[in-house]
């Protein structure tokens, strides 16, 4: 974790510490609909996870995608159950910073998310992302049976396009159980635009992809 995440993160939990902490039930995003989990609100979504870095940062660039419903920041490929934010950042869990991404596969397809996802994270460096340094904050893509072709066949596309001088080092895992993340990180990027901009300019991730992929 870094030094610029971690004040970033002391100065946002100063501002919330007047309320009462919030349940592992609490931490998961229902859109508005309070206490019904996603397979009951959005019965013909489906849902992809991916690791790409900050969450934070994952989130602002899927949720603008058309067909994405909602995207929520959390922790998966570890060995712990309900670890928490600083139990991930500490290492040792093997846990990811992911995103579980909801999306409507009428309007958006699972390969056009994977391939939009390349261009949003550095894909060839294997000690992080940006500024973000450490285990946890690697690219991974964590995709179902029914997903992993479409992923390896994403992948095998980019490094054979020869964009990249590279090799591609993002694994394509097998899902495992997705925990969400506390409800601080939920949507940072709106609730704390401000200070969410600053990370990300000072993390350098845009002027990185620009280098890495071109102007968008």
């Amino acid at each position: 974790m870094t030094i610029l995440k971690t004040a970033l993160i002391l100065s946002t939990v100063a501002l919330i510490s007047c309320s009462a902490p919030a349940s592992k039930a609490q931490t998961t995003k229902t859109n508005g609909k309070a206490g019904q989990p996603y397979e009951k609100q959005f019965l013909d979504m489906e849902e992809a996870i991916i690791a790409g870095g900050c969450f934070w940062c994952v989130e602002s660039d899927f949720e603008k995608l058309d067909g994405v419903i909602d995207v929520v920041s959390g922790y998966s490929g570890g060995t712990l159950d309900n670890p928490s934010y600083n139990d991930v950042t500490a290492g040792g869990t093997g846990h990811y910073e992911v995103a579980q991404i909801i999306y409507d596969p009428a309007h958006i397809t699972y390969r056009e998310l994977i391939d939009h996802y390349w261009e949003t994270v550095d894909p060839t460096d294997s000690g992080g992302q940006f500024c973000d340094r450490g285990d946890s904050y690697r690219t991974a893509i964590f995709a179902t049976p029914y997903q992993m072709d479409d992923a390896e066949e994403s992948k095998e596309y980019l490094q054979l396009s020869g964009r990249l001088n590279k090799p591609i080092i993002t694994p394509i895992l097998p899902a495992v159980t997705f925990y969400p993340a506390e409800d601080y990180h939920q949507n940072y990027y709106k609730k704390k635009p401000v200070r969410y901009k600053y990370y990300r300019n000072s993390c350098g991730r845009d002027r990185r992809l620009k280098a890495l992929w071109g102007a968008p």
